[in-house]
């Protein structure tokens, strides 16, 4: 089960809860189907109960908004992609260490 600090994000509001936060976003676009966006899945909760009021972390599933996937050039997953002031200042392609995605996060937020 999803962590409650993760959010689940949707072409509809991914702007204004990414683009647009005030904090750092670390944005998972994944699928059900995924096997290791499943196995990244516990990862993301992790980070989102870490980084409470710090930083959006949220999750976008890829079969379901199709949109937003596009506009980021989405072609595997998992892709996390983290964004500050609205720009996204890193990509990770396949499934990431807890530790580089923290590092990246610390980084974003220094």
């Amino acid at each position: 089960m999803a962590s409650s600090n993760t959010l689940e994000l949707t072409d509809a509001d991914f702007d204004q809860n990414v683009v647009n936060a005030s904090t750092p976003a670390l944005v998972d676009f994944w699928a059900e189907w995924c096997m290791p966006c499943k196995m990244m899945a516990p990862t993301i909760d992790e980070l989102a109960d870490e980084y409470t009021g710090k930083v959006v972390i949220g999750k976008v599933n890829t079969d379901e908004n199709r949109n937003i996937s596009m506009q980021f050039g989405i072609s595997a997953i998992p892709t996390v992609i983290l964004f500050k002031d609205g720009e996204m200042i890193k990509k990770f392609v396949g499934l990431q260490q807890k530790a580089d995605l923290k590092a990246a996060i610390d980084e974003a937020l220094a």
